[in-house]
């Protein structure tokens, strides 16, 4: 038992005090066993050295005036931590509080030399969202789903006044949870809903009171196809799938692909202008995309969407 202990109190000391930059010293790890009320002596360090490697760590030894050893790969190396950390900073859906903890938890995985190299680093570039209750909330959707059982929540928008109005005059939605989605920076969870009799998705943030039941989920349809699902709600919303013709400039190829992939008809039309042909569910999130570019990119085709969109721009002028 005290060997174990003595063992475990040694990898922690590298863990936290050790990397490449800060090999520790025979010394060092004596002073600390010593604090910890373990003694022992300078021989045994090399052999508990030795048992933690064959255990599967990986700690580098270093040969000097006195032995140095430190720890070599980690489970996170700094640029996979920091790389971690800005995500939650940036999360949109990550509390501050939550993220506070998981900041701290990223950083344990560090040692106390890097620690410093990240602290200097933070920097928050999110307006973070306030209600806590997403957490408890994403668990009992998962746990419902794990265990293929239906949920029910109420469904809320934002009023004016920024209060929360029930949709529906409260309505209690029944649904059958598939799968949790990011899209976005923003929480999603995909399933059959009773009310509107298909597959859906609702804000996990916007969904209040969920609970699970103990009625049996309708089980997912074997021939979904969720990646088509996605591309169609999240990318350019639920409409009617319409092939179109778009004339771009050139610099706006990486948009065209970053938004519908590199699978699209394209050709050539003078130096600096090429078209596109592109599948899109025709809705007015798709006209409002295709305004961001006006002068660079121009709807040609089909005829009736030409007009549409001019019907449309035409009233958001009258509008003004």
């Amino acid at each position: 038992m005290l060997e174990s202990g003595r063992l475990l109190c040694v990898l922690r000391y590298l863990q936290e005090h050790s990397d490449e930059q800060h090999p520790v010293t025979t010394t060092q790890i004596l002073n600390h066993l010593e604090k910890q009320g373990l003694k022992t002596d300078r021989r045994t360090i090399p052999k508990d050295i030795s048992l933690l490697v064959e255990l599967g760590y990986d700690i580098i030894p270093r040969k000097s005036s006195q032995n140095l050893y430190f720890i070599g790969e980690r489970d996170f190396e700094l640029p996979e931590i920091k790389l971690l950390i800005e995500a939650v900073l940036s999360s949109k859906f990550i509390t501050p509080k939550k993220s506070e903890i998981l900041v701290d938890k990223l950083r344990g995985f560090a040692s106390v030399h890097q620690r410093a190299e990240i602290s200097e680093d933070l920097y928050v570039t999110a307006v973070k969202p306030l209600n806590e209750n997403i957490y408890v909330t994403a668990d009992i959707i998962q746990s419902a789903k794990n265990q293929k059982k239906k949920i029910a929540f109420k469904y809320f928008e934002y009023r004016p006044d920024k209060s929360k109005e029930f949709k529906h005059n409260g309505f209690t939605y029944h649904l059958s949870p598939y799968r949790l989605l990011w899209n976005e920076d923003k929480y999603y969870i995909l399933g059959f809903s009773e009310k509107h009799g298909k597959i859906v998705t609702f804000r996990v943030d916007r969904m209040h009171g969920v609970k699970a039941l103990r009625e049996d989920s309708i089980p997912c349809p074997s021939d979904f196809d969720i990646n088509e699902f996605c591309k169609r709600v999240f990318e350019m919303y639920d409409g009617e799938t319409v092939k179109v013709e778009l004339e771009c400039r050139n610099e706006l190829m990486k948009v065209l692909v970053d938004k519908f992939g590199e699978d699209f008809y394209t050709e050539i039309l003078n130096e600096d202008w090429f078209k596109a042909v592109i599948d899109v569910d025709i809705s007015p999130i798709f006209y409002g995309w295709l305004f961001q570019f006006t002068g660079r990119m121009k709807l040609t085709a089909p005829a009736e969407i030409l007009n549409e969109y001019r019907k449309m721009l035409f009233n958001a002028d009258k509008s003004i």
